[in-house]
């Protein structure tokens, strides 16, 4: 019975994928507002009910990888090491992650393209602007509970901020100068010395705040 479950899930995924798949296909090729639902479905070869089923809204299809992008700053804080703060720890992986030229952070081919449909798509746009605010929520969160603030305790607010404008900073840097069709290795270079500026400019407070206890 176990295993039968596992082929389901597993079946479920792989058609979640190749619904995903087809329709950023459709999307990179034909705009997102062109593209229907229903073109997504019949391309799929499946029912308008069963894309809705994987995918609530017509924007999920396109901006379904995501999900682990709102909890991606609040998982860097709760991974911090002992003796390390929030910023710290944010600062290293995503040194890290754009040292190492990390898909993730829009460092590779093709991620013109794909920033192209979500500026000619408002609704697109809209989501994006969501998505920010659950990192920044997700970050406050996470440091009222590292910390065990109050809660009418504003630091978690007002460090949670600066920790969600880094990446904000640092994306909006790489989006800009990908988009514009440069290399990647270099644009994560000169990220890596936009994160050194950025750092500079925290403050003490800011830079040992949340520091795990060891």
């Amino acid at each position: 019975m176990g295993m039968a479950e596992g082929l389901r899930e597993r079946k479920k995924r792989e058609t979640k994928q190749r619904i995903s798949d087809i329709a950023t296909g459709l999307f990179l090729e034909h705009g997102f507002v062109t593209v229907t639902v229903a073109d997504v479905a019949e391309a799929a070869d499946v029912s308008v009910n069963t894309v809705y089923n994987y995918f609530p809204a017509k924007e999920d299809l396109f901006l379904d990888r995501m999900d682990g992008v709102t909890q991606r700053l609040a998982r860097m804080i709760r991974g911090r090491d002992r003796g390390e703060s929030a910023a710290a720890a944010v600062l290293r992986a995503l040194r890290q992650d754009i040292g190492a030229v990390s898909p993730a952070y829009g460092l590779m081919d093709g991620f013109d393209a794909f920033m192209n449909v979500i500026e000619h798509a408002p609704t697109l746009k809209a989501r994006l602007f969501h998505l920010q605010q659950q990192v920044h929520d997700a970050v406050v969160t996470t440091l009222r509970e590292e910390t065990g603030a109050a809660a009418d305790d504003p630091l978690p607010l007002l460090v949670g901020g600066q920790l969600a404008w880094i990446e904000n900073t640092v994306v909006a840097y790489i989006t800009r100068e990908m988009t514009a069709g440069r290399k990647a290795t270099t644009v994560s270079r000169e990220a890596l010395v936009l994160l050194d500026e950025i750092e500079e400019l925290l403050s003490e407070r800011v830079l040992t705040y949340a520091v795990r206890e060891g």
